[in-house]
């Protein structure tokens, strides 16, 4: 009797290796890659130019606030000539009515040559102004204790010299000026909005492709019981250290440009355009406010890039 042969045993095929992101001590999200870094360097660019944009209104405020205190700590009378009157003695009765004031520590009276010469920025040099009724003016230095009530002043110059002087307190052009530094302050501001929406855009597109690019990743996690908390953590530390290297980045070259501006206008200080420049901004230096929001600019940059990750991997998720 003949015993029964038993077929032949089949191998088994191997089991499908894992994923290559899933090697071990892999991390989920890859670390270095071609849109990596590409990310890393939007984020470092609007980061810069966000930083630009703070720094640039920050000099803008500070230069504002300082012509305001200024232009504040003067005023000025304006004594213009009058037919049958004697000009010198209407600008020394105008003089002698500042000094009485309470709260003028100064006053400087401008000479006939000084107060034509005001006029050549508009009418040009080497012209003869004496047929021309030019005023004289009177400049009070304020007292820095505190503003004193011009009022009592404006009344006698009023009384003295009807018609003839009048107080100006520089109050139209301080709040033109106030307006101004505003604006530019305020448009500065909304860049800065406007470049962080920019950036948190990128940071969905890159979390999107990402995502993606690792659906195996995710789907096997999730086959072996981690849940979406888990997953949008990973990749929200991931970008998070994209966007704080990136805003690490941005920041230092805004300061760094900063610095060479400032350099450049010393240099130029010599120079008519140099003086004009640095008695409209300055010598370009941000003070510790300006340094404190450019950096702080970065690390917004590097929060947001982290909150939208996670929250484009939770849409993506769900």
């Amino acid at each position: 009797m003949s015993q029964a042969v038993s077929p032949p045993r089949v191998a088994s095929p191997p089991p499908s290796p894992l994923p290559a992101t899933l090697r071990r001590n892999a991390p989920l999200v890859p670390t270095d890659s071609s849109a990596s870094r590409a990310l890393a360097a939007v984020i470092a660019i609007l980061t810069f130019l966000a930083a630009l944009c703070a720094g640039a209104a920050e000099i803008v405020a500070s230069s504002a606030d300082q012509w305001q205190g200024t232009v504040a700590q003067e005023v000025t009378i304006q004594v213009r000539p009058s037919p049958g009157r004697d000009l010198d003695a209407d600008v020394a009765r105008a003089e002698t009515l500042a000094k009485a004031t309470p709260g003028i520590a100064s006053t400087r009276v401008f000479s006939k040559a000084e107060a034509e010469r005001l006029l050549e920025p508009w009418l040009g040099s080497g012209l003869d102004l004496s047929d021309l009724p030019v005023p004289r003016l009177v400049t009070l230095r304020l007292a820095e204790s505190a503003r004193p009530d011009l009022k009592p002043l404006r009344a006698s110059l009023a009384e003295a010299l009807p018609g003839v002087a009048s107080l100006d307190d520089h109050a139209l052009w301080l709040r033109r000026l106030s307006t101004m530094a505003n604006t530019f302050v305020g448009v500065g501001v909304g860049l800065v909005a406007l470049v962080l929406v920019a950036t948190g855009l990128a940071v969905v597109f890159a979390t999107r492709g990402a995502m993606a690019g690792n659906r195996e990743v995710v789907e096997v996690l999730h086959f072996v019981g981690a849940d979406d908390d888990f997953i949008a953590r990973a990749f929200q530390r991931r970008f998070f250290r994209l966007g704080l290297r990136g805003g690490i980045i941005g920041s230092l070259a805004a300061l760094l440009a900063f610095a060479l501006a400032g350099l450049l206008a010393g240099a130029w200080r010599t120079g008519p355009a140099g003086e004009e420049i640095e008695a409209l901004f300055g010598a370009f230096h941000i003070g510790w406010r300006g340094y404190a929001s450019v950096l702080l600019i970065g690390v917004i940059a590097s929060v947001v890039t982290g909150i939208v990750s996670r929250l484009t991997v939770r849409r993506f998720l769900a």
